[in-house]
């Protein structure tokens, strides 16, 4: 496909969650199953390898697959789609980066070295050769909380003037007055946030997310973020569902059970019933037990009726 600029960077992008068999290898028939139901959900985009894409423990040939299996069927639907060629190594990076390019994604998403908090001028350095090595395709940085190095609204005006030309950034958003800043030092970024901040981030200059509340149910999530281009009050209205739900039942199971964000976004995707993923990660990490998944459905439904209600395509398949 063409390469995507900031301007049409927008929305509810979807991510691919990996399907992991109970020997560890993946399941590409799942996993080819659940790009065919996002490209049918019709969102905004699809994307690979993030954090919820478990980028950080598959073999290169294994990202190679699933980059492969990603460009083709997008590029045969028109779909737009984005591959993640995050690496904590920044050799790695590099390369994954040159064969995600030459499958033409419309952007490639990459993260800052992350062993060693890289000062600002190896920053510049590194996104100078990734940028090289993906012309003409651009570059969306995702540059999470927990990142070694995280950029400032300042910062991002540093690498603009320094000539990297960034398409976008996933970032972890912030308040009122880190939106201004954001508007004031990088105006021409596609700027994503959290899917479950996504109807406060577009009220203060957000353009979309690369969302959790897509792995909820893509297709809610489309027509949520739809709303929030119409009727942005109620779609405000149905954020504080998703944050309750959020705060109360996932939230603990990150910050005191000590589950992972990955974890828990392959649990919303069998609280959602959309895809056949299960809620098991590759070894070392723990998925959080399927047993969960029937306790926390109906909680989810209740409090966030509004959101499910978006859906009038019935595509919960209930699993």
């Amino acid at each position: 496909m063409e390469p995507l600029n900031a301007a049409v960077i927008r929305g509810n992008w979807a991510t691919l969650l990996i399907p992991i068999n109970n020997d560890d290898s993946i399941n590409y028939q799942h996993l080819s199953a659940e790009i065919d139901t996002l490209i049918t959900m019709q969102v905004n985009g699809i994307y690979s390898n993030g954090t919820a894409g478990e980028f950080y423990n598959q073999t290169e040939e294994e990202f190679d697959t699933i980059s492969r299996l990603l460009a083709h069927k997008c590029n045969a639907a028109g779909m737009p789609f984005q591959i993640g060629a995050c690496h904590t190594s920044p050799v790695m990076a590099r390369e994954r980066v040159k064969r995600a390019a030459a499958l033409q994604p419309g952007a490639i998403q990459v993260i800052l070295p992350d062993w060693s908090a890289p000062s600002m001028p190896e920053v510049i350095n590194y996104l100078r050769v990734l940028t090289e090595a993906a012309a003409p395709v651009p570059l969306v940085l995702y540059n999470p909380p927990h990142a070694k190095k995280r950029l400032s609204p300042e910062e991002f005006f540093q690498l603009k003037e320094a000539g990297i030309n960034l398409a976008g950034c996933k970032t972890v958003g912030g308040d009122a007055q880190w939106y201004a800043a954001m508007k004031k030092w990088a105006p021409e970024l596609s700027l994503f946030v959290p899917g479950h901040h996504l109807a406060t981030g577009v009220s203060l200059g957000a353009h979309g997310a690369y969302s959790n509340v897509a792995c909820i149910h893509p297709a809610a999530a489309q027509q949520w973020y739809n709303l929030m281009l119409t009727d942005l009050p109620q779609a405000l209205q149905i954020e504080k569902g998703i944050q309750l739900f959020m705060s109360q039942y996932i939230q603990p199971l990150i910050s005191t059970r000590g589950y992972s964000n990955q974890a828990a976004d392959k649990l919303l995707a069998a609280i959602g019933g959309w895809a056949n993923v299960g809620t098991r990660l590759r070894w070392p990490y723990n998925g959080i037990d399927e047993g969960e998944v029937n306790k926390l459905r109906p909680i989810a439904y209740e409090m966030m009726s509004e959101f499910f209600a978006l859906n009038n395509e019935n595509t919960l398949c209930n699993k």
